[in-house]
């Protein structure tokens, strides 16, 4: 009785001893597990640099639209804006313009007098426009493809470096033919620090995905209803020249 007091005692000052600090579980971590800890936080970290990357420029489009919203319609000549500004469009919403006034000044007489000819015209104008959103959109967008997989995939790979840590402890079990604290203690902790990465990593992407999609579908909604005023402004000039 006495053997097995003063056991139970030492197995529970060994499990004490043990460094339980995230920067112990990684030395200690199996080389796979290391390997899923060192991925999940690369991953967190390029994470975070896309959604401060998309925040601060969805901002930054967004203030510019606004700046050039208010010269587009403060009333001053367009033709004057687009002399202005063609070089080197600021924004999506200025890049729209440039293009659809590029094929407006390609056309002889800036749209024609005749009828065919001005359907012609607007369609070939919508069509820019429309390819003009779609490429600046597609900008605006870029690494968020990033985001939407860590959030879909960052889980199970932490999952995977949990089951090879639960492995291990069994293993460690096995070999030692222990049950204590001190044994299963240090694989399962390991498991259980690569399932919070996984959570650490996916967790930040879902949300920040969510909300960046939403806000750059309201910026393309906007995009799209300037286009078509844009559209019918043309469509009213060259309505006045027949």
């Amino acid at each position: 009785m006495e053997n097995q007091v003063i056991e139970a005692v030492t197995l529970a000052g060994s499990a004490e001893d043990l460094d339980f600090s995230i920067w112990a579980l990684f030395l200690r971590a199996d080389p796979i597990v290391k390997s899923v800890i060192v991925v999940l936080l690369a991953a967190s970290v390029w994470c975070w640099a896309i959604i401060i990357d998309k925040v601060i420029g969805l901002r930054r489009l967004g203030a510019r639209s606004t700046e050039f919203e208010q010269a587009f319609w403060s009333g001053n000549s367009l033709d004057d804006l687009y002399e202005r500004i063609a070089s080197q469009p600021r924004d999506p919403m200025s890049a729209v313009f440039v293009a659809a006034m590029r094929e407006w000044r390609r056309t002889p007489g800036h749209g024609g007098s005749e009828g065919d000819s001005r359907v012609g015209v607007g369609d070939r104008i919508d069509r820019v426009m429309q390819i003009t959103m779609a490429r600046e959109m597609d900008r605006a967008e870029r690494n968020m493809t990033f985001l939407a997989t860590t959030g879909s995939t960052a889980p199970f790979v932490g999952l995977f470096g949990t089951v090879w840590g639960i492995m291990n402890s069994f293993q460690s079990i096995a070999i030692s033919k222990n049950t204590s604290l001190a044994v299963v203690a240090p694989g399962i902790a390991e498991a259980l620090f690569a399932t919070a990465l996984g959570l650490l990593a996916a967790i930040p992407a879902v949300v920040a995905y969510n909300k960046l999609t939403k806000d750059m579908d309201r910026y393309a909604g906007r995009l799209d209803s300037f286009a078509g005023e844009f559209s019918a402004i043309l469509s009213r000039e060259m309505e006045g020249k027949e």
